[in-house]
C-alpha cells in the first residue's frame, strides 16, 4: 500500500502534468487568436482598399503595403474535412446567374467582366495550357463544380489578362505549400475590377455556419483554387483574379473556391519552384525561384 506521501506527490506529479497541458493548449490558442488577428487586420485594410487577395506579395512589397489577396497561413490543431473532391450530385440547377458587380477599383490590366452571366452547371472540364518560365503547367477547370469562377477565369484567359504576368506569393512549409499568381501587378493588391461570389467547397455550409471559420479543409496537392479578401465568412463578392495552385497537401477554412486540377507537369513545374524556396530563407514571400506565365492559353 503507498503511504499518504507517495500518494501526495504522485497527485502532485499528476496536476503538474495537467498544468503543463494546459499551458501547452493556451499557448496553442493564443498562437491562433494571434495568427487570426493579424488577419483580420489584414482583411480590414484589404476591404478598405477594394483588393483582392489569398495573401500577401513579396516581403518588400508586404512592408508597405495596405493589403493584399490573401490565403491565411495559421495551423489549425483540429481534424480537417476530407472533402475538396467534387460535390455531391445534383447539387446545383441546371444553370445559375453568376453575378460580377463592378468594384471602385479599377482593374490591373484592361479587361471586362465576363460578357456571359447564365452558365450551365453541367459543362465538361476545361483545359487551360500555362506557359510559363519554368516549365508547363496544364489546368483542368471543372465548371460544374464552380461555374462561375471557371466562366470569370475563361473571360480573364481569353482577354490575355494573365500573359505576361509573375506569380507573386509562395509558402512552401510542411502541411502549407501554394504558388499564388494571377495579379497583373505582382503585388498581390491587384484584381481584375470586379467581384464574384465563394463556389465550391463554401456552398456546401449553410450561411453563417461557424465551421466556415474555424473548421480546416484539407486543400490537396494538384488543386487550383480562388485567392479572395475575406471580407465575409460566406464568400460574397470576394473573388477577383488572384488564385493559387496547391503543390502540397494545405490545411485552410473552406473559404476559397476549388475550381480545377493541375497536371503532372504541371506538378513538376511547381515543385521546381518550390524547391528553391522563398526569398530571403523566409517561411512566406516571393518565390526565391521567379516563375512568370508567358501565356494562358484556353482549350
Amino acid at each position: 500500500m503507498p503511504s499518504n506521501e507517495q500518494r501526495r506527490a504522485a497527485a502532485k506529479r499528476k496536476l503538474e502534468r495537467q498544468l503543463a497541458r494546459r499551458a501547452e493548449q493556451e499557448k496553442k490558442r493564443k498562437r491562433l487568436t494571434i495568427a487570426g488577428s493579424v488577419l483580420g487586420v489584414i482583411v480590414v485594410a484589404a476591404a478598405a482598399a477594394g483588393v483582392y487577395f489569398l495573401t500577401k506579395g513579396d516581403d518588400s512589397e508586404a512592408a508597405n503595403a495596405e493589403s493584399s489577396s490573401a490565403v491565411p497561413t495559421t495551423q489549425f490543431v483540429n481534424t480537417p474535412l476530407d472533402i475538396p473532391g467534387p460535390p455531391p450530385p445534383a447539387a446545383k440547377p441546371a444553370t445559375v446567374d453568376c453575378s460580377y458587380p463592378v468594384g471602385q477599383e479599377p482593374p490591373a490590366k484592361p479587361v471586362t467582366a465576363p460578357a456571359t452571366t447564365s452558365v450551365a452547371t453541367d459543362g465538361p472540364e476545361v483545359k487551360v495550357a500555362i506557359d510559363s518560365t519554368q516549365g508547363p503547367i496544364g489546368l483542368s477547370l471543372n465548371s460544374a463544380q464552380a461555374p462561375c469562377t471557371v466562366n470569370s477565369m475563361v473571360s480573364l484567359a481569353q482577354q490575355g489578362y494573365f500573359d505576361k504576368t509573375s506569380c507573386h506569393r509562395i509558402v512552401a512549409t510542411p502541411g502549407f505549400g501554394i504558388l499564388q499568381c494571377g495579379d497583373p501587378t505582382a503585388t498581390g493588391k491587384g484584381g481584375p475590377g470586379y467581384s464574384f461570389d465563394n463556389e465550391y467547397p463554401t456552398d456546401l455550409f449553410a450561411p453563417g455556419d461557424p465551421a466556415l471559420e474555424s473548421q480546416p479543409v484539407n486543400y490537396k496537392r494538384g488543386l487550383v483554387a480562388m485567392a479572395n479578401a475575406g471580407t465575409s465568412p460566406d464568400g460574397k463578392g470576394t473573388n477577383g483574379s488572384q488564385f493559387f495552385l496547391v503543390f502540397g497537401d494545405t490545411q485552410l477554412p473552406p473559404n476559397y473556391t476549388i475550381f480545377g486540377t493541375i497536371d503532372e507537369a504541371g506538378l513538376a513545374t511547381l515543385d521546381k519552384v518550390a524547391g528553391g524556396g522563398v526569398k530571403g530563407g523566409q517561411e512566406d514571400g516571393g518565390p526565391a525561384i521567379p516563375i512568370s506565365f508567358n501565356s494562358v492559353k484556353v482549350g
